[in-house]
């Protein structure tokens, strides 16, 4: 009589050969991803765990959504209760002190779980950071065992959740360790999970409302990944009676009292390539009429040279207040303690007081080249600089400097430019305008200036980018004429005397 069985008979009777012959076997299980954690203490932990009126926090902190990672100090003391509808928040006043800016306010804290969610308005972007960092934990581990499946985890659980992001890994208590911050030396519990091959690691103290320190990184599918948010605790009080930012005043309201603008847009524009045309930047500040002792803010944008929509990532720069010499007066990067600035997305918003003296300011934009953060660029340096008239104040009256005197090139040459960045007409054609603009003195090129490389009138198609955006009124005559005297000193370009 035939013997009928299918597969998963088979499968099995196979198994079990290979455990009588071998004693065990490896089979592939669906939970073989699952990372196990846990760590030998006993007791949970959720975010705002032990959190009291009269509690003083001091963080040094930064988010990858504010300005990509710039450290700022946060400062918020729990001051009380405070009734919304049917809700009661804590309330607490907060400081952030951010470069030479200083802005005072009021933060309101969720009881179940201690997220930002109301405050004063000038706080907004920092509170933001806050709630994705500091509080991130909150996430997972609340007070409210009902809320959502969240509520205390304990410390020898093997998982207290999975991060949302495509491929995310599990949160999980890893270890026990003892780290010294600025506030002290803590035993704690490292919080960790994996972001794109690397480590974003949490540590907690139980009992304490709050994380003491985090490092983490963005989730990336290729490259090294940039910070996503960073945190240490600076300075821990409690049983604090009384408001320690008395006398305190917002950069701002500073500001409102001298006759600063406080509200403006970046209404300026200036769009120029690099000293050696390694880069190409688009900068609009604001206010129109920067004055001494007054708030400004730059929005920067670097672009590449082959394509003005193309922005470039990873760079790393610094923005600067030279003398005429190019040497530093005032660094960004040092304002901030940091070797130099970093842009992941080829973006950047500064801002800053202005100290400089009323007449002209050079500011440069100095690029150390593109590299992930943390290595040395293998390029050399580039950069702008952008001259800017300071005002000055004298009896509550703005004197604004006169106007510096530029250079002024013929119209017909500008659409001469036009036509030639279209391919209107060749590169002998502009070539002879450019010719005109010497002979009449109007561009000055000194004969040694000329390149000894051997060069033609075929100039590089990206340089008619520059003439291109001259044209369109994009960058100014100066900009313009020191490309050319780029292109004749490089040989690129080669004009008869």
């Amino acid at each position: 009589m035939p013997i009928f069985f299918d597969l998963k008979t088979a499968f099995m009777a196979i198994s079990l050969i290979a455990i009588l012959i071998l004693g065990s076997v490896s089979l592939p299980l669906a939970s073989a991803q699952f990372q196990s954690g846990g760590v030998n203490k006993e007791g949970s932990w959720y975010a705002g765990e032990g959190l009291k009126q009269g509690d003083y926090f001091r963080y040094s902190m930064c988010h990858v959504d504010y300005k990509e990672c710039a450290t700022f100090e946060l400062d918020f003391w729990i001051k009380g209760d405070k009734q919304v509808g049917s809700e009661t928040k804590w309330l607490a006043e907060a400081v952030v002190y951010d470069g030479n800016k200083i802005i005072v306010g009021e933060l309101e804290l969720g009881k179940v779980a201690p997220e930002p969610t109301g405050g004063s308005a000038e706080l907004g972007v920092y509170r933001g950071a806050f709630k994705s960092s500091i509080a991130w934990l909150s996430a997972f581990a609340t007070s409210d065992s009902s809320s959502g499946g969240k509520g205390p985890k304990e410390f020898s659980a093997k998982s207290w959740g999975k991060i949302g992001n495509i491929g995310g890994e599990q949160v999980i208590p890893t270890a026990i360790q003892t780290i010294t911050v600025p506030a002290g030396t803590w035993e704690t519990v490292l919080i960790a999970w994996k972001t794109g091959g690397y480590s974003s690691k949490v540590w907690i103290v139980d009992n304490f409302p709050f994380p003491i320190k985090a490092e983490t990184w963005t989730h990336v599918s290729e490259g090294i990944p940039p910070a996503e948010y960073r945190f240490e605790l600076l300075e821990y009080k409690e049983n604090v009676q009384s408001s320690p930012f008395e006398g305190i005043l917002s950069t701002s309201v500073r500001a409102a009292e001298m006759g600063c603008k406080t509200n403006f847009e970046k209404t300026q524009s200036i769009k120029k390539p690099t000293k050696n045309f390694s880069y190409q930047i688009h900068a609009f500040y604001g206010p129109e009429d920067p004055v001494e002792g007054c708030s400004m803010q730059w929005l920067i944008e670097f672009i590449s040279k082959y394509d003005d929509t193309e922005f470039l990532n990873q760079v790393q720069y610094d923005f600067l207040r030279v003398d005429k010499n190019l040497k530093p007066l005032w660094s960004k990067a040092q304002d901030e303690g940091r070797q130099f600035l970093y842009s992941p997305s080829g973006q950047a918003l500064i801002d800053f007081i202005v100290e400089a003296e009323p007449g002209t300011a050079r500011y440069v934009i100095w690029v150390y080249g593109l590299a992930p953060e943390g290595i040395v660029p293998s390029v050399p340096d580039d950069y702008l600089i952008i001259e800017i008239p300071i005002s000055a104040r004298e009896g509550g009256t703005v004197i604004t400097p006169p106007p510096k005197q530029t250079q002024s090139i013929p119209e017909w040459i500008k659409n001469n430019a036009g036509w030639w960045a279209n391919g209107d007409i060749d590169d002998n054609s502009f070539v002879q305008g450019i010719q005109f603009l010497i002979k009449e003195g109007i561009m000055k090129i000194p004969p040694t200036t000329q390149g000894a490389s051997t060069g033609t009138n075929e100039i590089p198609e990206w340089i008619k980018n520059n003439a291109g955006w001259w044209a369109n009124g994009d960058i100014d005559d100066n900009s313009f004429v020191q490309g050319i005297q780029f292109l004749i000193k490089e040989g690129i370009m080669k004009i008869s005397s």
